[in-house]
């Protein structure tokens, strides 16, 4: 009976992570469609793909959540708001979050946009044919980490140099995060198996 009930929980225990892991799957689809499509405008263009950086994209999530209260005031779904930097005092915050400073993040670009249901058509069209398109455009611009909360979805643009690289890579990454995700589920059925 003991055995049984440990089987019941566990079956439980790992059902909620796997909803808990496919509940965030919505978010990086949106963010990853849109990298997709603006590397497919920037191909159009003949310019290099932006290459995913996880640290622009800590920054893209921290930026996101910071708006995701606002509404969307353009009745067309497109709400862009310029120097995005200024308008939160706890900016230096956000970028230690991430673990960045400002000289490592000065030359790059911090795009938001808002749109009702993030439909990707819709997003897309928000960066791609709006002033964003100048920075899409431009060559300098080697990567990229796109974050999402409710409507709004914001694109971080990196460059290659020391001024806007980001510093890629370490724990805020989806793949240490999912390994850290497997690594408790391993050591709770571990636990509970000894019970």
């Amino acid at each position: 009976m003991a055995c049984f009930q440990r089987y019941v929980f566990l079956s439980l225990l790992l059902q909620a992570i796997l909803f808990l892991n496919n509940h965030t799957a919505k978010c990086d689809d949106e963010e990853d469609n849109l990298l997709q499509g603006i590397n497919s405008y920037r191909v159009g263009l003949n310019l290099t793909a932006l290459t995913k950086n996880e640290k622009a994209e800590c920054l893209a999530e921290e930026i996101a959540d910071q708006f995701k209260d606002q509404p969307c005031t353009n009745t067309t779904g497109s709400n862009t708001v310029p120097g995005t930097e200024s308008q939160f005092s706890n900016y230096p915050s956000l970028l230690a979050k991430c673990h960045l400073n400002v000289t490592t993040t000065r030359d790059g670009m911090i795009m938001p946009a808002c749109v009702p249901d993030l439909v990707p058509s819709l997003v897309l069209s928000n960066f791609t044919k709006s002033q964003y398109s100048l920075y899409l455009n431009d060559t300098k611009y080697t990567g990229a980490g796109i974050g999402s909360d409710k409507n709004w979805i914001v694109a971080v643009l990196t460059t290659n140099t020391p001024e806007g690289n980001y510093m890629p890579g370490d724990s805020t990454s989806p793949g240490f995060k999912l390994m850290l995700n497997y690594h408790t589920l391993f050591l709770l059925t571990g636990f509970f198996l000894l019970l």
